[in-house]
């Protein structure tokens, strides 16, 4: 995954975990709605917005490494 320059806002990354949502592990979105209910910094925000971009056209391997990466930021 590449950098990226644009900022995304809370609100944005909260709709993409709603569109690729049905294809996460539930416990996944549940932990990912949690972590995105409290306050993050920018980096933050645009780092979970590019781990869930295009997450429905991923590999499973992919996947999985976005997966371990996502609960990393939860910790």
């Amino acid at each position: 995954m590449s950098n990226c320059a644009i900022d995304h806002t809370q609100q944005e990354v909260v709709e993409k975990l709603a569109e690729q949502q049905s294809f996460m592990p539930e416990e996944l979105v549940e932990s990912c709605e949690l972590f995105l209910s409290k306050p993050l910094s920018q980096e933050t925000l645009n780092v979970v917005f590019h781990l869930l971009k295009k997450y429905d056209l991923a590999t499973e391997e992919e996947r999985a490494e976005r997966n371990k990466n996502l609960q990393q930021l939860f910790l």
